[in-house]
């Protein structure tokens, strides 16, 4: 079911582009929302909520700034490799410390770093341009330069590969020794101690997960936007990825994807067609979803599936 579902958004959003070609950037940009969101998620499955993972996201996509300005790397499968890294490595440091702690208190540390990590970034202007940013000029793909249009139209199908990989990785996860494990963190983490697993080893090994597929969708819209800025480590944007990852689901990879572009499409044709009261929309609109769909928007479709699978 989990791979099906994401077979099936992977070729819309492919195929949608080329009958309206003004998607291809925002279904870039929706994505890397959905790497982030899948973070999330994952950290969910153990009752966790960050609502600082924008740190990862920044970290991610000043990784790529500042790769390219320190040494000229282009390539863009370097540029993504090293931002995953970067930001794996930076979960590891981070997590050490975030897995001693649970509910609100973990939600709140995560804050608390997150904005000093934005502090940081907006203060320090010689190293990281402040407010102002950092520019990311258009990778190459394979040694070939390509204008951002054209590049923009494979990058598209570079990060849907992207997608589909990491939901197949993630899915592997959930059903892996270690993913049970983090399930069952939620119900009765005693109880795991007592048979001899590891609960910090098992969150740990969630959080530094989480924080790789925060970065990589950092890098993705740092590339994609071609410049990055402090604001992409602030709490809004935490509670964006929140927010989507809820709305599309934990129950399958898939779920934070389809928040992702669901929340984009509605805001996109809220704010055309009621300019005055998009945020009215938008707000009825995810309030329907919570109350009515308690398993998100990727629970309506696990639903037909074991229907049909009952019948």
């Amino acid at each position: 079911m989990p791979i099906v579902v994401l077979a099936v958004l992977a070729a819309l959003v492919a195929l949608l582009p080329a009958a309206v070609p003004w998607l291809r950037f925002v279904f870039i940009i929706t994505i890397a929302s959905g790497f982030a969101a899948l973070g999330v998620a994952v950290l969910l499955r153990a009752g966790l909520i960050s609502i600082g993972h924008a740190l990862f996201y920044a970290v991610g996509a000043y990784a790529v700034a500042f790769l390219m300005r320190a040494t000229g790397t282009t390539d863009l499968f370097l540029l993504l490799a090293a931002a995953v890294v970067v930001s794996g490595l930076a979960g590891l440091v981070v997590g050490a410390f975030m897995v001693r702690y649970r509910a609100i208190f973990f939600a709140m540390l995560n804050l608390a770093v997150s904005m000093v990590v934005f502090s940081l970034l907006s203060k320090l202007y010689g190293l990281t341009g402040g407010s102002d940013g950092m520019r990311v000029a258009t990778p190459t793909l394979v040694g070939s330069a390509l204008d951002r249009e054209a590049f923009n139209a494979v990058f598209l199908y570079v990060v849907i590969g992207l997608f589909v990989a990491a939901g197949i990785l993630v899915q592997l996860y959930f059903r892996s020794p270690m993913g049970e494990a983090l399930a069952a963190v939620e119900t009765n983490e005693v109880r795991l101690e007592y048979l001899g697993v590891s609960v910090r080893g098992v969150l740990l090994s969630a959080y530094v997960l989480s924080a790789m597929l925060a970065g990589l969708g950092g890098a993705i819209a740092g590339i994609a936007i071609g410049h990055v800025v402090p604001e992409m480590a602030y709490w809004t944007e935490s509670g964006h990825f929140v927010l989507v990852a809820v709305l599309g689901g934990i129950a399958g990879p898939a779920g934070p994807f389809i928040g992702a572009i669901f929340l984009e499409v509605l805001r996109t044709l809220a704010s055309g067609f009621a300019a005055e009261t998009w945020n009215l929309v938008v707000g009825v609109a995810l309030l329907l979803v919570i109350f009515f769909l308690p398993e998100g928007l990727y629970g309506i479709g696990a639903k037909l599936f074991r229907r049909r699978g009952a019948q």
